[in-house]
Order: C-alpha cells, then sequence, then structure tokens
C-alpha cells in the first residue's frame, strides 16, 4: 500500500494512522497512489468561499451567492448545502430551506482574479492544464516526477496546500488514470478531498453506481436507459458495445468505455471556449415585448463586451427565456458571418423574442452567442458585418469612449434608463 501525508508531504509507513512527522491524519493511502498522472482539481464552493474569506464573521453561518427574492443560487457554502440549498435554485426556494442565509451579491471581478491565480499555480506544475471552468481543470502530470522531485500525487498534494495558504480556500483533488474517472473521485471527499481510483477497482466502483453519473448521461438519456431496464452502470458494462451502438447511436459507444472505466480523451490545454451568454432576473414577471426588447439590448452589450475581452467571435445566438412557472426556453439561430457586434447579436435575437411573446409572462431573459472562433482569424470589417459598415463606426466609437470613461458612459437609446440589477454572471463555457 503507497501512502503519502497530505499535510507535509511525507510517506508514512502504510499501518501509521496519523503521520509521524506532523501527527497529522490526512494520510492517502491506495495501491497506484504513486503510479496515477491524470488529476481533476475543483475548487470547494468557491464563490461563496471567496465571500467567506473577505468576511471572517461569516465563517460558521450560511452563505448563499446569487440573485434576490427573484434570482436564482449561483453558489452556496456547505453549511447552506446541508439544509437543502443547491446551485440553480430558485432563490425563494433556498431562503425557504434556509431563512437564516447571508445573500450576496456575486463579484465575477474578483472569482476571475482568484481563478487565474489558481490557474497559474496548476500551471507552474504542468503545461498540461485544461480548464473546465473558472474554478476546476484537468491536469496530466506524466513526466514530472523529476522536475517535482515526487509522485505526481505528491504534487497536487502540494498544490493543495499552497492554494490554501496562499489563497485562503480549499480545493479537492481527484486522480486517476483518465478524465473520466479523475472527475468522479474529485467529487467524492469534498471539501478538501484528495481521492484516488485506480485500474484495479475502477470496473467493481462503477458497476453499483448509478447511470446518471457516466460522462454525457443528462436527464434524457437517462431515461431511456432507464425504459430499457439498464439503471446501473455495471448493467451497462455487461451489454456488448455493437449493441449499445445499434440502440443508442454514437453515444453507445461512449456509454461502453465509460461503463468499463475507460476513456481516451486526453487533457487539452487549447481547449476552446464553446460559448459565452448573459441573463438577469426580472424584478417582476414580465410578457410585454415592448419592456424585454431593452433588457436584451443591454444582455447583447454584456456579451459582446465579453467576446472582445476573450479575443473570440461566434456564428450563431441562443435567446433564453424562463416562463413564470419556471419552465425554460431557447431559440437559436445561425448569424450570416461571424461577429463580436452587440448590434448583431441583437438584430439576430430580436425576431427570436417576438415570435416568443405571446402572452407567457417571463421571470428570466438571457442571450448567448456559440460556434465561437477565434476573432484574429478574421479582420475587423468582417467581424463586424461589413468593412466601413455604419454598425462598426458606432460600436467603435461606443467601446472607446467606454475604455476612457467607464461602461455607463454612453448608451444607445433602446438601453436608456435599463439597470440589469439582478443580473447574473456572464457564462463562458
Amino acid at each position: 500500500m503507497e501512502t503519502l501525508c497530505r499535510d507535509c508531504g511525507n510517506q508514512p509507513f502504510p499501518e501509521a494512522e496519523t503521520c509521524p512527522d506532523c501527527e497529522s491524519a490526512r494520510i492517502a493511502r491506495h495501491e497506484e497512489l504513486h503510479s496515477l498522472t491524470i488529476a481533476h482539481l475543483d475548487c470547494d464552493a468557491f464563490y461563496a468561499a471567496i465571500e467567506k474569506r473577505d468576511r471572517p464573521e461569516l465563517r460558521d453561518l450560511p452563505v448563499v451567492v446569487g440573485g434576490h427574492h427573484r434570482g436564482v443560487v449561483a453558489a452556496c457554502c456547505y453549511i447552506a448545502r446541508a439544509q437543502g440549498v443547491h446551485s440553480a435554485m430558485p432563490m425563494f426556494k433556498a431562503l425557504k430551506a434556509c431563512p437564516g442565509a447571508t445573500v450576496i451579491k456575486p463579484d465575477m471581478k474578483k472569482y476571475v482574479a482568484v481563478g487565474r491565480k489558481v490557474r497559474e499555480m496548476m500551471l507552474n506544475l504542468t503545461p498540461q492544464v485544461e480548464p473546465l471552468s473558472i474554478d476546476e481543470a484537468f491536469m496530466d502530470l506524466a513526466g514530472t516526477e523529476a522536475l517535482h522531485r515526487g509522485s505526481p500525487a505528491t504534487t497536487l498534494a502540494a498544490l493543495a496546500r499552497r492554494v490554501e495558504e496562499e489563497l485562503a480556500i480549499t480545493a479537492s483533488i481527484g486522480l486517476s488514470y483518465n478524465k473520466f474517472l479523475a472527475k468522479i473521485a474529485s467529487d467524492r471527499d469534498k471539501p478538501r478531498g484528495f481521492s484516488v481510483i485506480g485500474r484495479a477497482e475502477a470496473r467493481t466502483f462503477l458497476s453499483d453506481k448509478p447511470v446518471s453519473l457516466l460522462w454525457g448521461v443528462g436527464k434524457a438519456m437517462r431515461q431511456r436507459l432507464h425504459e430499457d431496464g439498464i439503471t446501473l452502470i455495471g448493467e451497462l458494462a455487461r451489454i456488448d458495445e455493437a449493441e449499445l451502438v445499434a440502440r443508442y447511436g454514437k453515444i453507445g459507444r461512449r456509454l461502453s468505455m465509460c461503463a468499463r472505466g475507460e476513456d481516451n480523451r486526453q487533457v487539452d490545454p487549447e481547449s476552446k471556449v464553446k460559448s459565452i451568454s448573459s441573463e438577469t432576473t426580472l424584478d417582476r414577471d414580465t410578457a410585454e415585448f415592448t419592456e424585454l426588447r431593452p433588457i436584451l439590448w443591454k444582455l447583447a452589450e454584456t456579451v459582446a463586451r465579453r467576446m472582445k475581452e476573450a479575443g473570440i467571435a461566434g456564428k450563431g445566438v441562443t435567446l433564453k427565456l424562463k416562463t413564470a412557472d419556471f419552465r425554460i426556453v431557447t431559440r437559436s439561430r445561425r448569424l450570416g458571418g461571424v461577429t463580436q457586434s452587440a448590434e448583431k447579436l441583437f438584430q439576430a435575437a430580436e425576431p427570436l423574442l417576438v415570435r416568443e411573446t405571446d402572452g407567457r409572462a417571463f421571470r428570466l431573459i438571457g442571450i448567448g452567442v456559440h460556434d465561437l472562433v477565434e476573432s484574429g482569424q478574421f479582420v475587423q470589417g468582417e467581424l463586424f458585418g461589413g468593412v466601413g459598415s455604419t454598425h462598426d463606426k458606432v460600436e467603435k466609437a461606443l467601446d472607446a469612449v467606454r475604455e476612457k470613461f467607464g461602461g455607463d458612459a454612453i448608451v444607445k437609446g433602446r438601453g436608456f434608463g435599463i439597470k440589469l440589477e439582478r443580473q447574473g454572471p456572464s457564462k463562458v463555457e
């Protein structure tokens, strides 16, 4: 049995209950501990942890990050989770489950800054870092043993300590031989977790787990599997791959591989952003197009700004609406070309909004852009819809003024007077 003290890096005798050097009981034990190289790091209750760090008086209290009464939960601490609160829950339900919670409006600028510091720490260990979100990423530490004078497990334990000591937040780490199992492992022992899934026990470990644990199995696929009498991963593993492909198409091969603990995806540091979006929960349920239209414009401006900051452009736009009874409606369309322009995004999404404002009241509206490409591949005129176009000149002029005097220094008439007080954080996925 291989061992590692997570608090000092010592490798105590396997039978030791505590580390002889630092007396810590946080000892990782596994037969393959020092030979596995694929890891998934996930910061614990990231937004809430940062808020508690900055407001120590909240340390032992339930904290929820998100919009107020009509908003949704963006994140919550473990104390709030223990009382039934979870992310994406409507805020009124969260406060009903945990009436004593402190609700804090998201501060994305602060969270991004901390997330970048965590990313820098990971990149100091290996260039093979594949970000999944602001606070989690895959890492491949194969071949780093000589550089860091220790196994990947030893290096990862030191990384977790550094995050805790320098940033005053915690992270959980999953270690395995592929990405699928590393991500599962990181969820097993939160918070401050360090979990290992090796080759020897992978199929046994997975056999009694629900199929919903598999990569790519959402609500619809889970329902299809259940209708076919398949509820556990072990049941999938006993079915021939060819039969699964015949039943479910291309995803059948993925299901077969994952059920056997196989995943041939590589850690990809060049993994591309797939979408950027922004949404807002309305102060009251709204059915009128004339009231929703200026809000859509302000959201389009937010998404366009995020695209320009990230140096990417998009080929498609998606409108998102949530009805008063919490049903989600999404409508998408392709753009005529590639754009970073708020005007072009708005012009594409406006007809979608017209068709959906049929008397139903909505509590949330959002806009997103997808099919993203690096903006450097195109000249500026192409991005804004034609060299020398009026929209091109106007938007560049607006951007210049806002960069110098602030985001609200100048607004178009259609957005005048609109303040998105309940705007959710922009999502980059």
